[in-house]
C-alpha cells in the first residue's frame, strides 16, 4: 500500500456524470491522478480505492494495520451518515483520518448534517468540489511532516 490512503465511498465512481452542478465535472480518476501527483511531488505515495460496498471499505481500513499507511483521506459519501461499521473500523486501526466531501453537507438536506466519523477525524474538508481533495492531500502532507520532519529532506 502507501503512506497515504485515499478512500472513496458509494456513487463517487459516477463523478463527472452524476449531478455535475453539485459534484463537478471531473471524474474520480481525474481527481485521483491529481492527488497521486500532488503526493509524489511532495515525496509521498498515495493509494486510491473506491467502492460502493461498505464491507470492501472496511476491509481496506483493516488492511492499514499491516501495510505502510500512515494517514487516511476518506470521502465516505452516503456512508458518512449511516455507517457505524466504518466508524468502528477507523477506531480499531487508530490511524489519523481526514474526512472529505465535494459538497458542503451542512448546506444540504438535514439528514446529511450528521457524520459518524467527523468527531474521530483530524478534520473535515468540504464544499470546495475537487479542490477538497487537493486541500486534504495538503493537510495530510502537513500532518506527516509535523510528525516526521526528516522525511521532507529525504525526497
Amino acid at each position: 500500500m502507501s503512506e497515504i490512503l485515499m478512500l472513496n465511498g458509494p456513487n463517487l465512481n459516477l463523478l463527472g456524470k452524476r449531478e455535475p452542478d453539485l459534484y463537478g465535472k471531473l471524474s474520480l480518476s481525474e481527481i485521483e491522478l491529481h492527488a497521486i501527483q500532488q503526493a509524489k511531488d511532495n515525496g509521498y505515495s498515495l493509494h486510491c480505492f473506491q467502492s460502493n460496498s461498505e464491507s470492501e471499505l472496511v476491509e481496506q481500513i483493516h488492511q492499514t494495520l499491516t501495510d505502510d499507511t500512515r494517514i487516511i483521506l476518506f470521502n465516505p459519501a452516503a456512508f458518512t451518515h449511516s455507517s457505524i461499521s466504518i466508524r468502528d473500523a477507523l477506531l480499531a486501526v487508530n490511524k489519523p483520518c481526514i474526512e472529505i466531501h465535494l459538497s458542503n453537507p451542512k448546506a444540504r438536506e438535514a439528514f446529511r448534517h450528521a457524520s459518524f466519523i467527523s468527531d474521530i477525524c483530524l478534520g473535515t474538508i468540504s464544499g470546495f468540489g475537487a479542490m477538497s481533495y487537493t486541500l486534504a492531500v495538503s493537510a495530510a502532507i502537513d500532518w506527516l511532516l509535523k510528525i516526521n520532519p526528516v522525511h521532507h529532506t529525504e525526497k
